[in-house]
């Protein structure tokens, strides 16, 4: 009688999860249009959610932090410092997309002035890219390396990115295997949370535009 071979089990590798953190509200004068690289303060109520965001990160387990070092995000990213006691990594390659010639428009007027439905703006990014800006293929190639080196650096940590609208939607193009246009799809709030488990046959997304300023505040 041939023996039975026990094979040991393979424990599955545990999942590395990114919190992709958008800044808060910003200046009521740059509300609503393409901020861009314009380097602007948060808003009264941008500090205060940045408060409440930082309350409920507490609770959580955050291996690692990595920012933009634009001021919107740092301004944000503060009170979780101040609170975890944490160093933050700054990586210039998280700033927001360039939006050139459209920078400091508003959607009417960048549709106006430049012919096309201004909920079809991450369309023309992708396929002609911002007069005098990034094109989607430009953007991708500034944030994809750095992203793939943060993954590979912390395998099965807790990481948080804070960062902008337009960089954690192409981050969720990245890992989702998704054309930045489909991002359209999701809504990216101020202060949100979107939180993806990166597994060794899929990428899940966990969390999408929560808010706790709005979600668990009465």
């Amino acid at each position: 009688m041939i023996p039975l071979i026990k094979r040991r089990a393979i424990k599955p590798r545990p999942a590395t999860r990114l919190l992709l953190i958008r800044h808060g509200e910003v200046e009521a004068r740059y509300q609503k249009k393409f901020g861009g690289i314009i380097d602007m303060n948060l808003s009264p109520n941008g500090k205060k959610q940045a408060k409440i965001l930082a309350n409920y990160l507490r609770a959580k387990t955050i291996d690692v932090i990595y920012a933009s070092p634009m001021k919107r995000v740092q301004q944000t990213l503060a009170p979780t410092l101040k609170i975890s006691g944490q160093k933050q990594t700054i990586i210039p390659a998280l700033k927001e997309i360039d939006f050139g010639d459209w920078t400091g428009l508003g959607w009417q007027a960048v549709q106006a002035q430049f012919n096309f439905p201004s909920h079809e703006w991450l369309h023309q990014i992708q396929k002609f890219g911002v007069p005098n800006g990034e094109s989607g293929k430009v953007f991708r190639a500034r944030i994809e390396p750095c992203l793939r080196k943060i993954i590979k650096d912390h395998p099965g940590e807790n990481i948080a990115i804070f960062c902008h609208g337009g960089v954690i939607r192409m981050i969720l193009a990245i890992l989702l295997k998704i054309h930045l246009p489909k991002t359209n799809q999701f809504d990216i709030e101020y202060a949100s949370i979107t939180q993806v488990a990166l597994h060794e046959h899929m990428n899940e997304v966990e969390l999408l535009n929560f808010t706790p300023w709005r979600d668990l505040v009465a």
